[in-house]
């Protein structure tokens, strides 16, 4: 075996043993225990996904940079929005906040297509060079767009819609709300720093809206939202 090959093989265990350690030490942890979401996260390389030298934290249990001031989300939140959500093998998803794909690519690998909506150009190009190597530029349809305040692009309605940045007022929902199909579910953290609240929110009917608290976290807003005002007396 040439060294160079040597070295592909070590490198391959070191992050094959990362991998398994995010999923046994942080994501099983926080109650992600179905099957199909264990094994999507357990056979994507995430450190395929992430900016040049930070590889080895790829599998740690933090946010990692994206550029341009944007962040990727903690395995465990990644683990937990996708089981909550349930995408299955039929079903459409929307995606607001494509980052490097990564989260587009486990969607995709859980459902059978994925509009995914980004307001940063680069990221766009990223993910599509990211998700073309994994595959799943088939099932992937990437956009270039403001869609913090609702979308109007691919489809008149999804399955499975999932915000990857807070909304600060829970009224800010009623644009995504309206994108869901019947028995549809969307992912969104709502509220402002220091807590916000990850919610589960499914369509039971015409006007029917079950909305569910999963577990509190911290978010950066969609880029251009902004928090509300607060005035002081």
């Amino acid at each position: 075996m040439t060294h160079a090959a040597s070295q592909r093989v070590s490198e391959d265990a070191d992050f094959t043993a990362l991998r398994f350690n995010m999923i046994e030490q942080q994501i099983r942890p926080w109650d992600v225990l179905d099957d199909r979401i264990l094994e999507t996260l357990g056979t994507l390389w995430r450190h395929h996904f992430v900016l040049p030298g930070q590889e080895k934290l790829a599998y740690a249990d933090i946010e990692l940079p994206l550029g341009h001031s944007e962040y990727m989300l903690a395995p465990k939140v990644e683990g937990r929005l996708l089981q909550a959500t349930a995408p299955q093998a039929h079903e459409q998803v929307l995606e607001i906040g494509t980052g490097s794909g990564y989260l587009t690519a486990c969607l995709a690998r859980l459902s059978a297509h994925v509009d995914s909506v980004d307001i940063e150009p680069e990221f766009r190009q990223r993910a599509l060079l990211n998700l073309t190597r994994e595959g799943l530029n088939d099932i992937t349809t990437l956009f270039t767009a403001d869609a913090a305040h609702g979308w109007s692009g691919q489809r008149e309605t999804y399955d499975v819609i999932v915000i990857g940045g807070s909304l600060p007022m829970p009224d800010m929902l009623e644009p995504f709300e309206r994108l869901l199909n019947i028995g549809g579910r969307l992912f969104a953290v709502i509220g402002t720093e220091p807590v916000m609240e990850a919610m589960l929110i499914r369509r039971d009917g015409e006007n029917a809206f079950n909305r569910t608290g999963l577990f509190e976290t911290d978010l950066k807003p969609l880029r251009g939202l902004s928090a509300p005002r607060v005035f002081h007396l």
